[in-house]
């Protein structure tokens, strides 16, 4: 029971005068009777004015209030932070994205037990938002319903492709304006046609419009079962969005009535399904990030081989930006997420007896879900998919002994097997400085920005799409210990554990090295002997932190390494 329901019915309570206070509280915020009898419901929205995924929350948080007001609770609105992973790229700012996903958490913990919430809704959009979001969840373990934002709208490119060389592409994705400032840096594009598509690239509210890592965590969501289906793809400037939302306010008091907590939805076998799907759908890599978080918050083991022994039997369906040239309006009207389920379903490589948000199991939602809307091409049909294995890999080798991981569905076909001659940086805006210096048969390497040596892990995305935008990206491979965008492609491996500013291999890297990679195989090798790679860690010396002092300083101290999900200690 709430907070403010238990002091009203508790049998110790003699003539009202202990539950005063606490009424008194609520009577100063307008609360009638009736209100406060009702099971209290904790919705928080992570609205704010600096993210684009974040700027019409306030209409989600009211529409899934006034769906919670119909079922017959009382909800209580809270807020969260949110870093816009886009707006902090390339600088110090990027430092702060990942470090925010445990005070999201925190502070949701906090709020909720310090008011004693009956039931939760939470509404993220955003990347380290929705896995912050998730990580509360599981460790509160309340009758809780995640609504996203919604994703936006591609942009859309009217314009004659680029006299230069660089082929303008038709539908516009974030991920397109990094890469086209590689263009213009290589001289494949003007700055003027940098400026327009500046205008066309983000046309309104939402998450970014790819499989990036944000819709990638709310697709996912929907697959764990702690969102309703759809949640991942419904576009924010729809109706159907605003209705979404009504019907996870009614769903969160249902769950309550029947006793569904979200320990009951996250299971093992929800999270080996959370999983598979990512694997069809071509999910960002930060999600082997996120998931060990959540899990662990769940009192779940994740082993990190498991993705790859998923990946073997799970094929990949869905090639959406950066890996292709469909968005996630596309994947909604080709029938979403619940229609990739019902296709490798078919396939007995799904539990389809875990517990959802709807409280019926996820086979019995699919058995309502609509077939392949197969018109687009968002989806691929099981019997005819891009590949036979899924869309990430986690690479094992002396380079990386606890792994790397790949977004495999995002690299040519020529890049899946690879030998490079190493070029060393230890730092991201070295490497960007020395974009030009870098050729064909270069394997780069980026150090010393994992999740304590960052500190926080940053995203090397202005790194690689200005690869991508120079014409590298099917010629170059990149290990870092920090990680990507989902608007990554290429042979772009990140997390790479133990991190360099925890000793492992990839402090010992040196210039000319050799460093080959098989996809298919799951490796990866630093070309150096044994002996030698001893000898070279004799000679390390440990760096000095970068951060001295703030959130920052403490989270280096405290922060476990990427194969574990990056989490406090």
């Amino acid at each position: 029971e709430s907070c403010i329901t238990f002091f009203m019915k508790s049998d110790c309570v003699k003539q009202g005068v202990e539950r005063a206070p606490h009424r008194s509280l609520f009577r100063a915020m307008g609360y009638t009777d009736e209100e406060l009898a009702l099971p209290l419901v904790g919705v928080c929205s992570a609205q704010n004015e600096i993210i684009p995924g974040h700027t019409h929350l306030a209409k989600i948080a009211e529409a899934v209030k006034a769906g919670i007001r119909m079922a017959g609770g009382t909800p209580v609105e809270f807020p969260a932070i949110g870093v816009c992973d886009g707006i902090a790229m390339g600088h110090e700012g990027m430092r702060y994205s990942l470090a925010t996903r445990e005070l999201i958490a925190d502070s949701i913990e906090c709020m909720a037990k310090a008011h004693q919430f009956d039931a939760l809704a939470l509404i993220p959009n955003c990347d380290k938002v929705v896995p912050g979001m998730l990580m509360a969840a599981a460790r509160l373990n309340l009758p809780t319903v995640v609504c996203s934002g919604g994703p936006m709208m591609a942009g859309t490119w009217t314009g004659d492709a680029n006299a230069l060389g660089y082929e303008v592409p038709q539908k516009l994705t974030l991920t397109h304006m990094f890469e086209a400032v590689g263009a213009v840096r290589a001289g494949r594009m003007s700055e003027q046609t940098l400026c327009e598509m500046e205008s066309r690239a983000c046309p309104g509210c939402g998450s970014c419009s790819g499989m990036f890592t944000a819709n990638s965590m709310n697709c996912v969501a929907e697959v764990l079962g702690i969102a309703l289906p759809r949640n991942g793809s419904i576009p924010a400037v729809t109706g159907n969005r605003i209705a979404f939302a009504k019907k996870s306010g009614m769903a969160v008091m249902d769950m309550f009535r029947r006793g569904i907590t979200a320990r009951d939805i996250l299971t093992k076998a929800a999270f080996e399904n959370a999983l598979t799907a990512d694997m069809a759908l071509g999910c960002s890599s930060n999600t082997v990030l996120h998931l060990p978080a959540v899990a662990r918050e769940a009192g779940i083991d994740f082993d990190i081989h498991l993705v790859n022994e998923i990946s073997e039997r799970t094929p990949n369906l869905c090639r959406l930006s950066p890996a292709g040239d469909t968005s996630m309006s596309d994947l909604d009207d080709a029938g979403g997420v619940p229609a990739v389920l019902k296709e490798i379903a078919a396939l007995n490589i799904l539990r389809l007896d875990c517990i959802t948000v709807t409280g019926k199991t996820l086979g019995e939602n699919l058995q309502s879900a609509a077939g392949i809307q197969r018109g687009n091409g968002a989806i691929k049909p099981a019997s005819e998919p891009y590949s036979k294995t899924g869309g990430l890999a986690v690479l094992f080798g002396n380079l990386a002994p606890h792994g790397t991981v790949v977004k495999r569905s995002a690299c040519s076909p020529s890049m899946l097997r690879f030998a490079g001659r190493a070029r060393v940086f230890d730092s991201e805006e070295s490497c960007f400085e020395n974009l030009r210096t870098l050729k064909a048969g270069d394997f780069v390497v980026i150090r010393y920005e994992g999740p304590a040596g960052g500190p926080g892990m940053r995203e090397m995305l202005a790194v690689t799409a200005a690869l991508a935008g120079m014409g590298l990206d099917k010629e170059i491979a990149l290990i870092t210990d920090g990680r990507f965008s989902g608007a990554t492609r290429g042979a772009s491996l990140g997390h790479c554990s133990p991190e360099a500013f925890a000793g492992g291999a990839i402090a010992f890297v040196r210039d000319g090295d050799v460093i080959s990679i098989d996809m298919n195989k799951y490796t990866i090798n630093l070309e150096v002997s044994d002996a030698e790679l001893a000898q070279r860690a004799q000679s390390w010396v440990k760096p000095a932190p970068k951060a001295t002092e703030g959130y920052l300083s403490r989270y280096a101290k405290l922060v476990s390494s990427a194969d574990k999900g990056a989490v406090l200690q």
